[in-house]
């Protein structure tokens, strides 16, 4: 498609997106190519084929179309969820007596939970249409897992999904929405796969990591004939299907006669906070206008914020490509913290490219403090947040608070990614007084940067 088209000419009459926005189109540097681990060269579309659908394949290497059309079939599904809600928070900014707008885009009013399906339902429809027997994929919190689950059943698809250890003995209730959609759910990592038995061999007692998740995923995906491996967050074509986020809310702002100064999303891989940054992006990238971006991660998984930019396993067991992103290094194994799709140590090829310009920001931030927020926001906008959206809502309400100080009257923007209904024992702990603040210590990253394959 041509550049330099407005967005809207991409709207349909329910003024829902006929096509996903590419941000790599609009970028001066784009984001480096996924490299060859044996040959350090780029890989091809053949192969990558290998483990992907081809047409998300063609949507992975993509850096010129800035739109790209979605097939009729997924509006349609699209249709049963959004447009989603974007929400002015009338009660957050009065409690916090603040002269801040504050505005979330919330994605949890779908029956999986959260924006995961956005992805889920596109990847599940391009491997039905590849005439696959069914996918392989990871999940940490489980969202990912349950709208993948959700996707293939819709398309009578197998689903096997690698949950990482620690949510899978915590959210037991998300895995069998996964189980009830009729995938399998395997708690990684396991015995049932090479590379698991060797992480477990090097790792006794382990929790897991999506790093570890992801390699047994694969394994078995390029293993099994009739199968291909999908992800749920990372890759290009993740943020290009989850722009709909932010190509939505721009329209929505637009139409009450607003414009965000701050847009801030929780960052573990990328998918969301890419999806809802896009179009802002873009039009920051093309001179049109300006925005501050902020992207919230865990301390304790601190990928943007203390991480290096170099090229990386995207997986702990070292089989997939190698990504030039932000990372601890792939053998680094987070914390059982509570934000479980957060806990990845690698961060978006694009996005990362986009703060090593300095066209966003990062911070992280403590998990009890960010439950202080998930339950300050449930209890006065009755929304219970999964733990994942808290981190965004804990940098909001801090940005309110310093407009307080100050007088300023901007419009903060945050998303809303999910519910937290099956993070409960989470919630518990943080009631307890039983959950605690985990942050590496330098020498705890050093040995993650040492595993840095060697270019």
């Amino acid at each position: 498609m041509e550049k330099n088209i407005p967005y809207k000419t991409y709207l349909d009459e329910n003024e829902m997106p006929k096509a996903w926005y590419n941000v790599r189109a609009d970028m001066k540097n784009k984001p480096a190519p996924l490299l060859d681990p044996q040959t350090h060269e780029p890989m091809t579309a053949e192969q990558l084929s290998a483990v992907f659908c081809r047409e998300l394949v063609e949507q992975e290497l993509n850096d010129t179309d800035p739109f790209i059309p979605i097939p009729q079939e997924i509006i349609e599904f699209y249709k049963m969820y959004r447009p989603s809600p974007l929400v002015r928070a009338y009660c957050l900014e009065k409690a916090l007596d603040t002269p801040a707008k504050i505005y979330y885009k919330f994605e949890g009013n779908n029956t999986s939970g959260s924006h995961k399906l956005n992805s889920a339902i596109v990847q599940a429809y391009y491997a039905k249409k590849q005439g696959l027997n069914g996918v392989t994929t990871e999940t940490g919190a489980g969202q990912w897992g349950t709208a993948l689950s959700m996707a293939c059943a819709y398309f009578g698809l197998d689903c096997k999904v690698f949950m990482v250890k620690v949510s899978y003995e915590q959210k037991p209730f998300r895995r069998e929405v996964m189980r009830t959609y009729g995938a399998s759910v395997t708690p990684s990592p396991s015995e049932t796969t090479n590379v698991g038995r060797k992480i477990l061999a090097e790792h006794p007692g382990t929790t897991g990591s999506l790093g570890c998740a992801i390699s047994e995923a694969v394994e078995v995906a390029v293993g099994t004939e009739g199968y291909r491996y999908v992800l749920g967050s990372v890759l290009n074509q993740v943020l290009l299907h989850q722009s709909v986020i932010g190509l939505e809310t721009k329209t929505a702002f637009e139409k009450i006669g607003e414009k965000p100064d701050i847009i801030i999303g929780c960052a573990g891989g990328g998918s969301n906070l890419g999806g809802l940054i896009s179009p802002f992006m873009g039009e920051k990238l093309r001179g049109e206008n300006d925005y501050r971006f902020i992207a919230v991660e865990p301390a304790s998984c601190p990928s943007l914020t203390r991480g290096r930019y170099a090229y990386d396993f995207c997986d702990t067991g070292m089989v997939c490509p190698l990504a030039k992103m932000y990372t601890l290094g792939s053998g680094f194994i987070p914390s059982a913290n509570h934000a479980g799709g957060l806990r990845y140590h690698g961060m978006s090829s694009t996005l990362s490219q986009l703060y090593d310009d300095k066209l966003m920001e990062a911070v992280s931030v403590e998990q009890t403090k960010v439950f202080e927020a998930a339950q300050q926001f449930a209890r006065i906008e009755g929304i219970l947040p999964a733990p994942e959206s808290s981190h965004a809502i804990r940098v909001a309400i801090d940005e309110a608070l310093k407009c307080k100080e100050t007088g300023e009257e901007k419009t903060i923007l945050f998303g809303l990614t999910g519910t937290g209904y099956f993070d409960m024992v989470a919630y518990q702990k943080f009631n307890d007084g039983e959950m605690t603040d985990y942050i590496p210590t330098d020498e705890d990253l050093a040995k993650g940067f040492a595993g840095l394959p060697k270019m």
